[in-house]
């Protein structure tokens, strides 16, 4: 992994020492990478000329840029973190909790358990079950579908959930087909810390701690009975800082 930036060597060595950031800081002064990838911001004017628009490129070991990850506005974008667990989702999980819950297990983790306003962190549940065991999918009529419910925060944007895909399951005692979930799979919902100048404020200097809180609905079955739908509480906490506004010392700012 590597970050490049506008910012000259001296900006870069002087922001990576402070920070302590352990991975490669790539200059582009003259922007000609920037304008090669085509996310120069043509509206940034004054000091800021120059710089690129924020975002994520996963490129494979033969130089092909194989995704992308870009946000419409320029102060929101995603945590490192959530695109690594975007593209490895065994790998991009920095908090993991076990909850207690019938018939299955079922963990949840974030991507990060610190945030800057703008960030967007990915929550995920995932659920392993047994092998004679399934739970509804979305969209099954007649049982209760499995269902991530985040409780609305007024400090926070939720995104909506993103479900795997789903199996159909035929129930030869009654002749249905049903969509299911089976094995081991997770669902993902990320969520946006908002850049407005009063929830910066209100961060102080040391920030705050976010509970984000709902429940796991769902529906299990073996190959015997289907058991009373369940709604298992969830839990994360969120740390949420300040922005670094600190700059560079003035004799190498860019002029």
């Amino acid at each position: 992994m590597a970050a490049i930036s506008y910012d000259n060597e001296a900006i870069l060595k002087y922001f990576a020492d402070r920070r302590k950031i352990d991975f490669p800081l790539l200059a582009d002064p003259d922007s000609k990478i920037v304008r090669a990838y085509q996310v120069l911001n043509v509206e940034a004017t004054g000091q800021f000329k120059g710089m690129a628009r924020p975002g994520y490129f996963f490129i494979d070991p033969h130089g092909v840029i194989r995704e992308k990850f870009f946000e419409a506005k320029y102060r929101e974008r995603l945590s490192g973190n959530n695109v690594v667990a975007k593209l490895f989702p065994e790998l991009g999980e920095e908090v993991t909790n076990s909850v207690e819950a019938p018939h299955l297990q079922l963990t949840v983790a974030q991507s990060d358990r610190i945030a800057f306003p703008g960030n967007r962190i990915v929550l995920t549940a995932e659920v392993r079950l047994s092998s004679d065991v399934h739970v509804y999918a979305p969209g099954a009529r007649g049982y209760k579908p499995t269902n991530l419910l985040i409780t609305p925060i007024r400090e926070l944007q939720l995104k909506s959930a993103v479900y795997p895909r789903s199996k159909i399951l035929y129930l030869p005692a009654i002749k249905e087909r049903v969509p299911v979930f089976e094995g081991t799979f997770r669902i993902r919902q990320d969520v946006q810390v908002p850049t407005s100048a009063d929830f910066s404020n209100s961060l102080g200097a040391d920030g705050k701690t976010i509970t984000i809180a709902g429940e796991l609905e769902y529906q299990a079955c073996d190959s015997k009975i289907c058991f009373t739908p369940a709604s298992v509480p969830v839990q994360w906490q969120l740390q949420v800082l300040p922005l670094d506004r600190q700059r560079a010392p003035e004799d190498i700012q860019h002029k």
